[in-house]
């Protein structure tokens, strides 16, 4: 059996960390922080990668990311960009309104279809999830004919910033099951509560121990024809919105919802951080160094 595909969502603009942490290096031989995340997925037995970038981007990334994984991972490429299959009418309306940023990550997602043919997991390039968590994930992903989704959640605290606010998909559970995800997009911490500010000004308080979406999902490849409609119909609503983003988790909310996907909880002991903003960058190189004087990442993940 084919082992499962790791998808990794690297074509966001980061606006709140300044610049490209895609590919701002943390490791002492100079890996970025997705570096550990294909590292982990390899020895959890994924087959390949497929890295979802901007083409402007592409130089850059392949300088600093696939100049030194050639020859120890395979991989591919797709790319994401602001007119990505978005029909003419809806770009043209986004364009009368200034849009500026792709569609978020679901249409990030879609822009690799054509490089996805087999069960998959996708993540964000700017966490760190554990190994642990792709260990659990692999394995879900190896057994045979898939046709569930699943999902590895962190609890809420232990993913905040100390910098600023940060968008989490706050999850429901039912034992091992994920009943819903309300992507909030303003949580932080202020006098050792936790809330998020609507766009409205109210608060919501939340549970330190509330589990959230990092965007650790995974799921069979039959998915793609409902991620599309989901993807259409997001754009027929918002598709004028200049800001609005359809994230993924809205739409494993929709799978759920309308019955077309269950999602399973996985759970795994791991370590979460990863680099909102600029100064997060310090405190995640401390925690590669940490891990790497455990003896649990090599002094130079690809022998270079």
């Amino acid at each position: 059996m084919k082992g499962p595909i790791l998808v990794v969502l690297a074509a966001g603009l980061g606006s709140r960390y300044g610049g490209l942490k895609q590919i701002d290096r943390v490791g002492k031989s100079g890996e970025v922080l997705l570096d550990f995340s294909v590292f982990d997925a390899k020895r959890a037995g994924f087959e390949r990668v497929v890295f979802i970038i901007r083409k402007d981007m592409e130089a850059d990334f392949n300088e600093v990311v696939l100049s030194r994984l050639r020859g120890a991972f395979p991989w591919d490429l797709a790319f994401q960009e602001l007119d990505s299959l978005i029909p003419p009418e809806v770009l043209a309306e986004s364009r009368r309104v200034n849009r500026t940023k792709p569609w978020g990550t679901t249409q990030a997602l879609l822009c690799a279809r054509d490089k996805i043919d087999g069960p998959f997991t996708v993540i964000n390039a700017d966490d760190f999830y554990g190994r642990e968590a792709f260990e659990v994930m692999g394995a879900a992903l190896r057994s045979p004919d898939i046709s569930e989704g699943f999902i590895v959640p962190y609890n809420l605290e232990k993913t905040l910033s100390p910098q600023g606010t940060v968008t989490r998909g706050v999850c429901e559970l039912q034992g091992d099951s994920l009943v819903s995800v309300d992507e909030l997009t303003a949580i932080g911490k202020q006098g050792g509560v936790i809330f998020n500010t609507a766009a409205d000004g109210s608060r919501r308080e939340l549970s330190p121990d509330t589990p959230v979406s990092m965007n650790f999902w995974g799921f069979p490849v039959s998915i793609f024809p409902h991620l599309r409609r989901y993807f259409d119909e997001f754009l027929g609503a918002g598709g004028n919105i200049p800001k609005a983003e359809c994230y993924l988790p809205m739409a494993a909310d929709w799978f759920i919802k309308n019955r077309f996907l269950t999602i399973r909880v996985l759970r795994a002991d791991s370590p979460w951080f990863g680099v909102t903003y600029r100064e997060d960058r310090e405190e995640a190189a401390a925690r590669i160094e940490e891990l790497t004087a455990q003896g649990i990442y090599p002094a130079s993940l690809w022998g270079s």
